[in-house]
């Protein structure tokens, strides 16, 4: 993913320009690849559509180098822009929530000694994450495995803190109402 950016940027510059003119751009980008990776592909669910909001997010990161005062918020700023760009494209489709008729409430000492059976509930928590409305899981996202508190999770998404609060509680809601959670522990 670095060669794009640096490969675009390069062909954008001309052929004189070999090298970045960022080089702490690419020492970022090699570092922090993965973490970053891994926050995109919770907000997509989707590895391709992940590495291409990655791309995307640190074009404009790359573009904005210059203005960026303290790189050592830099996280902060790519998933901003991480954010940003997957709301923007949220707002070009519909999203589709649905209603389950039951109320699975699951076992809560099944599973717990069989490393299949954790795995399996690891699985499923994650398929059920994916299905939440995007604004919902992307607020679980920040909060639950990027480990935000409500105040950091309600500033990077440019929200109030009563609304992480209510659309986490919500998006918790969905989770324990999840058919396939319950089933997991039946």
């Amino acid at each position: 993913m670095t060669t794009l950016v640096c490969t675009s940027a390069s062909k954008a510059a001309g052929p004189a320009a070999q090298t970045l003119p960022y080089p702490s751009f690419s020492s970022y980008v090699r570092a922090r690849q993965p973490v970053l990776l891994r926050t995109a592909r919770s907000l997509t669910g989707n590895p391709s559509d992940a590495e291409d909001l990655l791309q995307t997010a640190l074009a404009k990161t790359y573009v904005a180098w210059e203005r960026i005062e303290d790189h050592r918020a830099l996280d902060g700023y790519v998933r901003r822009a991480l954010l940003n760009t997957r709301t923007s494209q949220w707002r070009k489709r519909k999203v589709d929530e649905f209603a389950c008729d039951e109320l699975p409430e699951p076992d809560p000492v099944a599973g717990r000694d069989d490393p299949a059976e954790q795995q399996a509930l690891r699985d499923a928590m994650w398929r059920a994450i994916m299905r939440l409305p995007d604004r919902q899981r992307a607020m679980v996202v920040l909060r639950y495995y990027e480990d935000l508190s409500e105040v950091q999770t309600a500033e990077v998404l440019g929200v109030s803190v009563g609304t992480v609060k209510s659309a986490v509680s919500r998006a918790i809601g969905k989770l324990r109402e999840d058919a396939e959670l319950g089933l997991v522990h039946q």
